[in-house]
């Protein structure tokens, strides 16, 4: 019995379809990029050592499984001087902060790990955060800041999208001269402190997580704005948008693998 075309063109969209979606489901999000970046950061009082800086954003996090594994794995061999974790570690809906905390516990570093709210951890909040993050050895901010080391200063502000951000407050106290990195959630945000600050970190739009080429994402977050991952540039400030570690609403990723982003700032 021959074929009409049409049964062809289905056998060929059903041939084609079944390895993408099983890129899309079972490869993709578990194929975590490590990116490299240096940027300098033209402060005298940054002083004369390099600082290198691992982003970790949108975690979503259903505990230490395979993708988690391959994370711990690649910031053993990066040994960064310090973890920013930018918001969203628990999984949507189905995750606990009991499987946040088996993960948290096991990231390490010289300067230590800080950690800002996500728009899901404000729409599930932990009800004692301040001793639930102190308890996995991490340094929790809300619209406040901290010395990392001399010259240099880290500022976490609440999810501009879900919470109430206070920059003026975070950046009480950093001494004048100081290189001060600020971290959030929600990256449109930054439209609003551009020019301030040097280096900002942000996360919440998964770079998409599902790119079909020649075409703009299906769905970015609320609080995304004009951004959707990588540098950005306005008034001498730099921001970096991560594509994240998880996945949010759908466990899929096409055309934009989780990230590890790493960033060395030079003197």
């Amino acid at each position: 019995m021959r074929l009409h075309w049409t049964e062809w063109l289905l056998i060929l969209c059903l041939a084609a379809g079944i390895p993408l979606a099983v890129d899309a489901f079972w490869i993709e999000p578990y194929r975590l990029e490590t990116t490299h970046y240096v940027i300098h950061a033209n402060t005298p009082g940054f002083g004369t050592t390099p600082l290198k800086i691992a982003e970790l954003t949108d975690l979503h996090t259903t505990g230490v499984g395979r993708l988690e594994r391959r994370l711990l794995a690649q910031l053993d061999a990066e040994r960064p001087d310090v973890i920013l974790i930018t918001g969203d570690t628990i999984a949507a809906i189905i995750g606990t902060y009991g499987e946040v905390h088996e993960l948290l516990r096991r990231f390490h570093a010289p300067l230590g790990v800080w950690l800002v709210r996500g728009n899901w951890e404000n729409s599930r909040p932990e009800p004692n955060e301040r001793a639930f993050y102190a308890s996995a050895g991490v340094h929790f901010l809300l619209n406040e800041s901290r010395p990392l080391r001399p010259g240099t200063w880290v500022a976490g502000l609440d999810d501009p999208s879900s919470g109430q951000p206070d920059l003026k407050a975070a950046l009480r106290g950093i001494p004048p001269g100081a290189y001060t990195i600020v971290m959030f959630h929600a990256p449109a945000y930054f439209d609003e402190i551009a020019g301030r600050i040097p280096l900002v970190l942000a996360g919440h739009t998964h770079g998409g997580q599902v790119r079909i080429p020649l075409m703009r994402p299906f769905w970015l977050p609320r609080g995304s704005g004009r951004f959707l991952a990588g540098w950005y540039e306005e008034n001498g400030s730099r921001m970096y948008v991560s594509r994240g570690i998880g996945t949010s609403n759908l466990p899929i990723r096409f055309l934009c693998r989780p990230e590890l982003p790493i960033i060395t700032v030079e003197p």
